[in-house]
């Protein structure tokens, strides 16, 4: 199968392989000299030197973590919302007591920094701003480091999802002034689901230290505290960390530069040739995003019965729409492990879906 959806990714050989390792003591120098290079690795690919924590948990649960260590019950925030991974920031933010007002712009659209400085500016009781980088519900990648300039020109604190966005498109935590930034092993890393990343500024501990949300798994700063002696503080999934570390391995002989210029390369490819097909894509041009590209499902074809055809058929797996799009949309995905050959047979794919479905 030609899995292109937006996560969880397909896995190189070697990365799979290296999950098949022996297991190891978690307690041990050799798990403990494993989380050093991974969290070196996944530090320098976050460019940050600030305090890197991996959970084992999902992207979500990075989210969570985020939430609860850094917003305290009752407290008003700021969520920016594009689509239904902002709308899982909102989510969280309610069942944990918090006030968030919401900045939600149209299905599509990217966040404008200029609108959400003046939400920053008109609420000065808000410290806390939350905003999704890459929103593959939509196929948008908002401009950061934009927002983050309005966000932090006025004294706030950033968390960013850049869940879908870290290790394919460039994201600069600490020249971006980035207070707290989350990723997940199942995206761009190219290993399967089940590790978290959450990056944290020096002003991230001082906010955990006045923060009142009870948390005990999702803890950061136990994570740090263990961390620091080359252990997670609960058992950690040994298998994923063994993945983890042969994918740096892969992500640095390539060079995160290059990296970043084949995500391109694909996303523009996958562009052109949806269009080619007389396909309209759903995001607004000059904000598409380059780890997944959304597709609105042309008249008169059920995206269900799209998808079944191309999966059953043509061996081309495609993700649907979330939410509202649900029925409107279908989603290719481009990160990752992706090659030049599997976009080549996926385009193929959905061209010969639309022909049986017209037959």
């Amino acid at each position: 199968m030609n899995l292109r959806i937006p996560g969880p990714t397909p896995v190189p050989a070697e990365v799979a392989q290296a999950g098949a390792a022996e297991m190891v003591d978690h307690r041990g120098p050799e798990f403990a000299a494993i989380m050093e290079r991974v969290t070196t690795g996944v530090k320098e690919v976050f460019q940050t030197k600030n305090d890197l924590a991996i959970l084992t948990a999902s992207g979500s649960g990075a989210m969570e973590a985020a939430v609860v260590n850094h917003i305290s019950p009752g407290e008003e925030v700021i969520v920016v919302t594009v689509g239904e991974f902002g709308k899982r920031f909102l989510d969280l933010t309610n069942v944990y007591g918090a006030r968030p007002i919401e900045v939600a712009f149209e299905a599509g659209e990217p966040a404008d920094p200029n609108r959400i400085e003046e939400v920053v500016k008109a609420n000065p009781q808000v410290q806390t701003v939350l905003v999704t980088h890459n929103e593959t519900s939509t196929g948008i990648t908002n401009p950061l480091k934009d927002i983050a300039k309005a966000v932090k020109g006025a004294g706030r604190f950033l968390i960013v999802d850049a869940i879908s966005s870290l290790s394919s498109i460039p994201v600069e935590a600490d020249a971006w002034d980035l207070d707290v930034v989350l990723s997940g092993s199942q995206k761009g890393w190219m290993v399967a689901p089940g590790l978290a990343f959450v990056s944290m500024s020096e002003r991230s501990k001082e906010v955990q230290s006045k923060t009142t949300t009870p948390r005990f798994y999702l803890d950061l700063k136990r994570a740090v505290d263990s961390a620091a002696r080359g252990q997670t503080p609960w058992t950690p999934a040994v298998s994923l960390f063994f993945q983890m570390d042969k994918a740096i391995e892969l992500l640095k002989a390539e060079g995160m530069e290059n990296v970043y210029a084949r995500h391109h390369r694909h996303g523009e490819r996958v562009r052109s040739g949806l269009q080619s097909l007389g396909l309209t894509l759903f995001a607004r041009e000059g904000y598409r995003s380059d780890t997944v590209t959304a597709v609105l499902v042309p008249d008169g074809v059920d995206v269900a019965n799209l998808r079944k055809v191309a999966r059953s058929e043509f061996g081309l797996v495609l993700a649907g729409g979330q939410g509202p799009l649900a029925s409107k949309l279908f989603r290719f995905g481009h990160l990752g492990y992706c090659t030049d050959e599997a976009v080549e047979d996926g385009l193929a794919a959905v061209a010969k879906t639309l022909e049986k479905l017209k037959s």
